[in-house]
């Protein structure tokens, strides 16, 4: 499809079959991936560390390292092999196993009363993130759009800000119901319902007469990772989605444990997770205006201005007891959360091509996983010892810098791995 939406034609003349209705199909199965997995299952069990704190006795440091442990072990031991088997395969199968793996996770969570259980139980939702999220979900786009893919790829990405939107409120409400553990297995019902039947239609790949590789497409795995490039763009992600994640997984403990303090609980309860909903709010303003931008402008600038908006939006969180900055803080942190784990393939395929996308993600997303898992726990072992966030806090501020230095180092373009 060219620039103004007509089918292109390929070099002898026949017409594509990239048609309107298989880049909405793909569009959509993505959308409704990220919603579930991401959303509802990843953005959605922060909400439920302060049931288990309360009625287990478990500490922050320890609620907070299942997503440690997860990420930890299930990042480095199947993080490259993901990509590998994308590239090879096809992201289909790969999808439908990591929707159903995150259902899982979430109703053995519910039944989870002993740290060992909850740390199995938080590998299979980490097992499922890594098969069934943005990896092969940003080989499926990044294959079947071209000149449309950062508004593509933001649509996609509106489904963890919608998914994550809905995910407090509706547990909020369901926990009312339910209580907070029916609530979670309802979520994992409701993941694999609403994410799996369109997985198991869709198409992998459109015709090859649309994947005419550029130049830059024809790079080397090899060529990549010894690429000074790669690890400028690696370094940069990792530093910002350890910010991001050591935030956001931190987020409603602090908000009922040091912000609320004092108040009644359901009214701590209804406070935080009105402000949840809306970072995840904000964030679906931010992967539309950041897809825009990026199909507009040099991606490396688009990357760079999300990394420097997380980096300015916590430091807003000293003066969050002051409600206005806090909600400030909520629109910004959500508008740089939902640009940065999306610009991320976008300026991998910008810089190393698609042919190598999902390998090369798979590399990423390994390393931003470790980051993810580290981030959250130090915070969290820092409230525990000294009573107070401050410390992590800084620490996260100082990792969004870092990350927008890294950056703004890199170049718009690899010319130095391109063949």
């Amino acid at each position: 499809m060219d620039k103004t939406g007509k089918i292109a034609l390929g070099p002898e003349g026949s017409s594509v079959s990239a048609s309107a209705a298989g880049r909405t199909q793909v569009a959509a199965t993505s959308f409704l991936a990220l919603f579930s997995i991401v959303g509802l299952a990843l953005y959605g069990l922060p909400f439920f560390y302060d049931f288990m704190v309360k009625d287990f006795g478990w500490t922050r440091a320890e609620v907070t390292s299942g997503n440690f442990y997860s990420k930890l072990l299930i990042g480095p031991l199947f993080g490259f092999a993901a990509g590998w088997i994308v590239d090879r395969f096809g992201p289909r199968r790969m999808m439908m196993a990591g929707i159903l793996m995150a259902g899982t996770a979430l109703v053995g969570l519910s039944y989870a009363s002993t740290l060992g259980l909850f740390y199995f139980f938080y590998l299979f939702n980490a097992l499922g993130y890594v098969c069934g999220g943005p990896l092969p979900n940003q080989v499926l786009i990044s294959s079947w759009f071209t000149t449309a893919r950062g508004k593509a790829m933001g649509f996609a990405y509106l489904g963890i800000g919608v998914g994550g939107a809905i995910a407090p409120l509706l547990s909020h409400r369901l926990a009312q119901q339910f209580g907070w553990q029916g609530a979670l297995r309802t979520l994992g019902i409701l993941v694999v319902l609403i994410a799996l039947p369109m997985a198991f239609f869709i198409k992998e790949n459109p015709d090859k007469a649309t994947n005419n590789a550029s130049p830059t497409e024809a790079v080397s795995i090899g060529r990549v990772l010894k690429s000074w490039q790669f690890y400028l763009l690696a370094i940069g992600s990792m530093c910002s989605i350890g910010a991001v994640g050591g935030t956001f997984q931190n987020l409603k403990l602090f908000m009922t444990g040091d912000l609320f303090r004092g108040a009644p609980p359901q009214d701590a309860q209804s406070a935080a997770a009105y402000v949840l909903s809306l970072i995840l709010i904000s964030s679906l303003c931010g992967r539309l205006l950041m897809g825009w931008l990026a199909d507009r402008f040099q991606k490396k600038y688009v990357m760079l201005l999300i990394y420097l908006i997380v980096g300015c939006s916590i430091p807003l969180l000293f003066l969050a007891s002051n409600r206005p900055f806090l909600y400030l803080f909520a629109v910004l942190f959500g508008i740089g959360l939902g640009g940065d784990y999306m610009i991320i393939p976008l300026m991998a395929a910008e810089l190393f091509g698609v042919k190598v996308l999902g390998r090369l993600m798979g590399v990423v997303l390994t390393a931003d996983g470790v980051a993810e898992a580290l981030a959250p726990v130090i915070v969290a072992k820092t409230r525990d010892s000294t009573g107070s966030y401050a410390i992590g806090f800084t620490i996260l501020i100082t990792l969004a810098l870092v990350g927008a230095m890294a950056v703004a180092l890199l170049p718009k373009r690899a010319p130095a791995v391109q063949t």
